[in-house]
């Protein structure tokens, strides 16, 4: 009978590096834990015959371990016999690799509003909060790059920070003019900024949910998280306020002159 546990503990030896999965050789265990709503990251080596996994869940990043029968997975931290922890080095490296391409794709088919041309080169996604102070700060710090036609930054509105930031988000997105709307609620954000429609708009608040789910099925807590494209094309995530380097690096070149 196939089983998992949420949680594990061991004592074994040094795991080894990261490598991208065959989809089609999943473990059950591994497709059980993805039908529960985990996002299967990388594999790796482990110590004991033991297959690692990254796997995202509920906001964490977190190391699986299937049993060499292939019919059962522990979840959690892997200890050698000094208690050095063994999975932190894997966690790490996961958290700094590139995201995968699937991610770009279901960000892009979500319901997001246009900040800048459609011609601009170069394209971001950011999940974006209307009562978010760090979003509309990343809004203010951006507007070389957008208005210059560099940039197009297309804002994933969710609502997830106070009662009406799904009502306003929903107005917004249901506006006849979603980016000059933005660029207001942006210019008044110190008094509140838009007002959430009454009632709120079904159609588009629909759109705010989904987006909200998506946010929690990449494992995303907060915003401003932004994912753009590094010079080798690989797809990175900023989470929070991008600053200095990183913000350069998000926005593809320096600051327009």
């Amino acid at each position: 009978m196939m089983r998992f546990a949420l949680s594990a503990l061991a004592l074994l030896l040094p795991v080894t590096t990261l490598a991208q999965i065959d989809d089609s050789a999943l473990p059950a265990p591994i497709v059980a834990l993805e039908d529960r709503g985990a996002t299967i990251g990388e594999t790796f080596e482990a110590p004991g015959e033991l297959t690692g996994y990254t796997v995202s869940f509920q906001g964490q990043t977190l190391a699986a371990y299937v049993t060499p029968d292939r019919e059962h997975v522990l979840v959690g931290t892997l200890l050698d016999d000094d208690g050095t922890n063994l999975s932190q080095p894997i966690l790490s490296a996961a958290a700094n690799a590139p995201r995968p391409e699937s991610e770009w794709e279901a960000i892009s088919d979500a319901g997001w509003i246009a900040d800048g041309s459609d011609d601009a080169e170069r394209v971001i996604y950011a999940f974006t909060d209307p009562n978010c102070p760090y979003c509309s700060r990343f809004y203010d710090q951006s507007r070389d790059w957008v208005e210059s036609g560099d940039v197009q930054i297309r804002h994933v509105m969710v609502g997830v920070l106070r009662e009406d930031s799904l009502g306003k988000a929903a107005t917004l997105l249901a506006d006849d003019d979603p980016s000059a709307a933005l660029a207001t609620h942006e210019a008044r954000f110190d008094q509140g900024g838009v007002a959430p429609a009454d009632p709120i708009p079904e159609s588009t608040a629909s759109i705010v949910e989904a987006n909200n789910q998506l946010m929690s099925r990449l494992g995303i807590r907060g915003t401003p998280s932004v994912y753009y494209r590094d010079q080798d094309g690989e797809i990175r995530l900023a989470r929070g306020l991008p600053r200095d380097d990183r913000l350069i690096d998000v926005m593809g070149g320096a600051r327009p002159e």
